[in-house]
């Protein structure tokens, strides 16, 4: 599980003891997919005998350790590190030294959706970019067509891809069946019933729950399935932030009718003792495909047989649905690798091999690997029906106007939103200062903003 520079999820990961999340975000450059241009890659002089260094986070060292044995003529370096978890700079402070001295380059790197932002490009005048293109000689294109549609999005940039996406968290519509079914009640369909569900659940059911927003990464399952242009690119350097836009708007006054009736709480679904005190309690979550076993199973122990999956909500009116995406990380080959034949090998099969990815712990973006994820037992059994087909449906609704930007998300939600929404304040009065806070922190690190 990842989360955008794994910011909830030190709590999460804490709890869960199964990594961190990476939330990915939509796009790296809108543009992406447009014409393509000529990439800077100069490749070193090749050596197909040569070792290769791999970086990973601990979650993945099991995968790199398996490609590993079944290929014991590849050399390798393996090397564990924080994979960017919770916002780490690590990946990125090494990579500018080892521009600087000339050497030191890993060959292969496990790393979030942000990382993609810079390594894409060069760190200096005199440096190429990190990351090699992949889709430049490198990987098939009837290969990087088979992921999910736009979960390659924020591995793009200037109509190129810089890594292959390991995993994506598309957010579905989370129930417990057996309370539904005792309370008769319908899974709602839109955004509209879903309200209207929670505010009869609250007088009918008072003390049960139909979502959370307390978490670090709850308006990436909200704001971001309603299509909210929170953080949307329109250009290379060029973000747009407008939180007054309808389904912004529309999102923020629905979730301020169900806190005000209770039935969605400001605590975060992985806040202390919450699993405790009410998870016994939780009717519905719009929340990522990994809560039916991590928040579901292993937080809130809900016995199997109880919980499944419902497609992403839309709007009423709208033919199409869209959802958001709570986690996902990225593997990436160094454009100074010596060995690009090894490591394309090694990121190719960690990211689209049946092997590899039928045991993953979280859903795959490569759409056959999650047809094997889907078939193996232990990522299906639990759940009360099948939700393959809401799984792969949801895969492919993910909204791109979610910005993959240098910055997280998630900062602006936590450090304005979630403070003044305890404190007893509307979520649409809260709006301004997010936008507001959002605009600083793009403009920070060079973001040209607009914000209509």
């Amino acid at each position: 599980m990842m989360s955008h520079q794994r910011r909830t999820v030190s709590a999460i990961a804490a709890l869960l003891a199964v990594g961190v999340l990476t939330a990915a975000c939509a796009s790296a450059d809108p543009n992406a997919g447009s014409e393509t241009t000529a990439a800077s890659f100069t490749q070193q002089p090749q050596d197909t005998n040569a070792k290769i260094t791999v970086w990973t986070d601990s979650t993945r060292l099991a995968s790199v350790q398996a490609y590993q044995k079944a290929n014991p003529g590849v050399r390798m370096d393996v090397v564990t590190y924080d994979g960017s978890a919770d916002g780490s700079t690590y990946l990125q402070t090494k990579v500018q030294l080892f521009d600087r001295t000339g050497s030191g380059w890993p060959d292969v790197v496990f790393a979030a959706p942000t990382d993609v932002t810079w390594a894409s490009q060069p760190t200096s005048p005199s440096a190429q970019a990190f990351a090699a293109p992949v889709d430049e000689g490198l990987v098939p294109a009837d290969t990087l067509k088979n992921f999910a549609t736009g979960s390659l999005a924020p591995c793009q940039f200037n109509g190129h891809t810089y890594c292959l996406r390991n995993d994506i968290a598309q957010v579905v519509l989370w129930y417990n069946k057996s309370l539904l079914d005792q309370f008769g009640y319908q899974v709602p369909t839109t955004w509209e019933e879903y309200q209207a569900l929670g505010e009869k659940v609250a007088k009918e059911h008072p003390g049960y729950l139909v979502g959370a927003i307390g978490d670090t990464n709850s308006h990436e399952s909200y704001f971001w399935s309603a299509q909210c242009p929170v953080q949307q690119l329109t250009g290379p350097t060029a973000l747009r932030s407008n939180l007054q836009d309808p389904h912004c708007t529309k999102m923020a006054s629905l979730l301020d009718s169900l806190i005000k009736a209770g039935s969605v709480t400001t605590q975060g679904f992985f806040g202390q003792g919450f699993a405790k005190d009410y998870g016994s309690k939780v009717l519905m979550a719009v929340g990522p495909s990994w809560y039916g076993q991590y928040l579901f199973n292993s937080a809130f122990k809900t016995p199997a047989g109880q919980i499944t999956a419902a497609a992403p909500l839309k709007w009423q009116g709208e033919s199409q649905a869209h959802t958001g995406n709570v986690g996902g990380g990225v593997w990436m080959v160094s454009s100074h690798s010596k060995n690009l034949k090894a490591a394309t090998a090694l990121t190719t099969w960690l990211t689209t091999s049946d092997d590899n990815l039928k045991a993953a712990p979280t859903y795959p973006a490569y759409s056959p690997g999650a047809k094997a994820w889907l078939a193996n037992p232990a990522n299906k059994d639990y759940f009360a029906t099948d939700v393959s087909t809401v799984f792969q449906q949801a895969a492919d609704e993910v909204w791109t106007g979610w910005g993959n930007t240098k910055f997280s998300d998630a900062t602006a939600w936590s450090s304005v939103v979630l403070p003044a929404v305890t404190a007893g304040k509307t979520l649409t009065a809260t709006l301004p200062a997010w936008q507001n806070e959002i605009a600083s922190e793009a403009k920070s690190v060079g973001y040209t903003v607009t914000t209509q």
